[in-house]
């Protein structure tokens, strides 16, 4: 095994990343190395490389949080995995474990969780050190380009419908049907739930329709709010915003039913614009959901493995990360780019 190996480095917020040769870490104590295999590129890679959050990453780092690759080594006193295992290094790169949180499994609101590619260094390098405790297990069968999305895009959406409580035969509105939606769509649909999707392309809500959804509304049209309160009857038992824009986190809280949840997954940029009148009159619950636990990973994966679940992904080289970035910030990209290692 060489001693050397590539890596996205962000040197500088807001400007491009900085691909470069750097020496193979060694796995420490309770630590893990993965070969990295693939590694998906997700909207909160570039919050990150562009300082836009009130915790900034220590620069210089590496982004991604959606690695997966095979353990090539493991440091002293790891039993949770061993060599040659597939794996996952996800968003939730480690957690205390003793705080109230960890001890009620609500470890990815742990005050003192680490974060890959963010407050760790991530996936966008040939390999990865993670935490065993808390890497994805990846089920035999799935390749590593179709997992990466599933661990951040998959259990996030996964986890956020989970927490609107909505029961199959309810309606779900999920707004935002790219990268993380397309998913939503797919994992709402296993679980038993009649979907509105909602987006501001048509080519996108062409496409949840292609993957099930039961109604599809642009976000742009004159009343859009309306419209989903038509084709659901009065609006979403959950709605689960994706869509990296607070115009649609507004919307979204109008396209709740009384007595409904809305849950915010996106992570745009300032304030919440939150209508209070309507939260209180109609008994409205608006909750954030953090990504997702180590048992909901677990379960997002098996939705997969069972083929109920499959990521739309476009391969792309690490080199070409600087042009990845400028898409998703256009909205050039359709569903989840993913980084294959085995191309170059």
């Amino acid at each position: 095994m060489s001693n050397k190996m590539q890596a996205a480095f962000v040197e500088q917020f807001g400007k491009p990343l900085v691909v470069r040769e750097v020496e193979v870490p060694t796995p420490g104590p309770g630590q893990v190395l993965v070969k990295t295999e693939a590694c998906g590129v997700c909207h909160t890679d570039l919050h990150a490389a562009g300082g836009d959050w009130p915790l900034k990453p220590k620069l210089p780092f590496v982004p991604g949080h959606e690695g997966i690759g095979i353990v090539a080594a493991v440091g002293a006193g790891v039993t949770a995995v061993k060599a040659g295992d597939r794996v996952g290094v996800p968003w939730l790169y480690s957690a205390c474990g003793h705080c109230e949180h960890c001890l009620s499994a609500w470890e990815t609101v742990c005050p003192e969780a680490e974060f890959g590619g963010y407050t760790r260094n991530g996936g966008f390098a040939d390999f990865i050190v993670a935490d065993p405790n808390y890497v994805a297990h990846i089920p035999a069968g799935l390749a590593a380009t179709a997992a990466a999305p599933l661990v951040c895009a998959g259990v996030t959406t996964y986890k956020g419908l989970k927490v609107t409580e909505a029961r199959p035969g309810e309606w779900v509105v999920i707004s935002g049907t790219g990268g993380l939606g397309h998913l939503a769509v797919q994992y709402a649909k296993a679980m038993g739930l009649m979907v509105c999707a909602v987006d501001i392309d048509d080519g996108k809500l062409e496409h949840a329709k292609r993957l099930g959804a039961d109604a599809v509304i642009n976000a742009k049209s004159d009343d859009a709010i309306a419209a989903v309160k038509k084709v659901t009857l009065g609006g979403g038992h959950g709605v689960l915003i994706t869509a990296p824009s607070l115009g649609a986190f507004k919307q979204g809280v109008g396209m709740t039913r009384r007595r409904g949840t809305c849950v915010l997954v996106g992570l745009p940029p300032g304030d919440f614009p939150l209508p209070l009148f309507d939260v209180v009159a109609q008994c409205i619950t608006v909750r954030g959901s953090f990504v997702g636990t180590r048992e909901d990973m677990a379960e997002a994966l098996a939705f997969a493995a069972a083929g109920k679940v499959k990521a739309d992904i476009e391969r792309q080289p690490l080199s070409a990360i600087n042009h990845v970035f400028e898409r998703l910030q256009q909205g050039k990209v359709a569903s989840r780019v993913v980084l294959d290692f085995a191309a170059r």
